[in-house]
């Protein structure tokens, strides 16, 4: 194997670690059953090579993020350990080699782990893919459980804050830095040209709109994965608070902390399901969602053992709420007439214009010349 030389970035926290990565850098992480959204911010940050202090595939379900780094050829290291971890997040910007099933460090630290290639990467998901019936036992189990603690959520009325931005009978699109998020965005980007509505960032959805040329009009989360730039660009701020023990909302003190103000919104769920509750209880005709999760894969890549809150909010929102995919192919039919549609325009057109023009003495006197030259030439009768 070729050995891979590059500046070495660790961190617990993918999600932290790409602010800080630069094409090339060896990217050293913490982080079991690496999930499709962190893989592809790697991607995004064109490391040179991966190593995960912990096995990337548990088992557990099949998880996509390894396999997206193998693709796209990206070297991936596996459970190098702890000690090596904590010596790499003290090291970090020093120079790195990745050899085969071995990482050195320039003053000759180095740890061995275990090389994926498409082959033993396969081995390990199939046990995980037969485990998925039991994950979806236990996710289903914990989902009914705490229907019953949020059942507030489809029953009760919601304390929404007040906010500046206008909601009522306008389409409101909520971005969530989730799988395929990017692929969404540009799918409508006619619909957002043609309707322009209200833009929520959940998070690091406010990055995803920044990086497309969109402002969002606001952002709402935790904000422990948006950047300072982005809080700053203007968006009015909400910052999710748990109903449960303290009423925390852990967000606002960064946002205090970079001279900013904020509202809280206390709410049980997630960020995104109170990012459209928001839309809903302000009017919203219709809430239009970006890489916002759905599938049992993306719930476990995500780490919940339930989709409880998010189930309750969809019903709650019932025919308002539009996955983007369907709009971005409702938009493109809508934006390219079909041939025979075209064709039908344009002879409407041209009719009343071919009639007068056949009434006209000067079209006769054209048409009888035409005719006497096509006999005189070809001695038609």
């Amino acid at each position: 194997m070729v050995a891979i030389q590059g500046t070495l970035r660790a961190d617990r926290r993918t999600k932290e670690l790409v602010k800080r990565l630069r094409p090339g850098d060896i990217a050293v992480i913490h982080h079991t059953d690496l999930d499709a959204t962190a893989a592809r911010a790697l991607l995004d940050c064109r490391v040179g090579a991966v190593v995960n202090a912990v096995p990337s595939v548990s088992g557990r379900y099949p998880n996509r993020g390894p396999g997206l780094l193998l693709d796209a050829g990206i070297p991936l290291l596996d459970a190098v350990g702890e000690e090596f971890f904590e010596q790499a997040c003290r090291k970090e910007g020093s120079a790195a080699m990745l050899e085969g099933d071995r990482i050195r460090l320039a003053d000759g630290t180095c740890a061995t782990g275990h090389r994926l290639s498409q082959e033993s990467l396969a081995s390990q998901l199939e046990p995980a893919r037969a485990n998925l019936s039991r994950e979806l036992d236990a996710f289903a189990r914990n989902t009914l459980e705490y229907l019953v603690e949020e059942k507030s959520l489809l029953l009760d009325p919601v304390d929404v804050p007040e906010i500046s931005v206008p909601m009522q009978g306008r389409h409101v699109l909520v971005v969530v830095r989730g799988e395929g998020f990017k692929e969404d965005l540009r799918a409508i980007e006619p619909y957002l040209r043609d309707v322009r509505p209200v833009l929520i960032g959940v998070d690091g959805g406010a990055d995803a709109l920044l990086e497309v040329g969109l402002k969002p009009h606001l952002i709402i989360g935790d904000m422990d994965s948006v950047s300072d730039a982005a809080l700053r660009c203007g968006a009015e701020l909400i910052v999710h608070g748990y109903t449960h023990g303290n009423r925390e909302a852990p967000g606002l003190a960064r946002i205090q902390k970079l001279g900013l103000s904020a509202k809280v919104f206390y709410a049980p769920g997630t960020s995104e399901d109170i990012a459209m509750l928001l839309a809903d209880e302000k009017g919203a005709s219709l809430i239009v969602a970006v890489g916002t999760h759905f599938s049992l894969v993306e719930f476990l890549d995500k780490g919940r053992s339930g989709m409880a809150s998010t189930f309750l909010v969809r019903l709650r929102i019932g025919a308002k709420l539009m996955d983007a995919k369907g709009i971005g192919r409702l938009w493109a039919q809508r934006s390219r007439p079909a041939t025979r549609e075209i064709l039908l325009l344009v002879a409407a057109a041209l009719f009343p214009l071919g009639y007068i023009a056949s009434q006209s003495p000067l079209f006769r006197t054209l048409f009888n010349t035409l005719r006497l030259s096509l006999r005189s030439t070809f001695g038609w009768q």
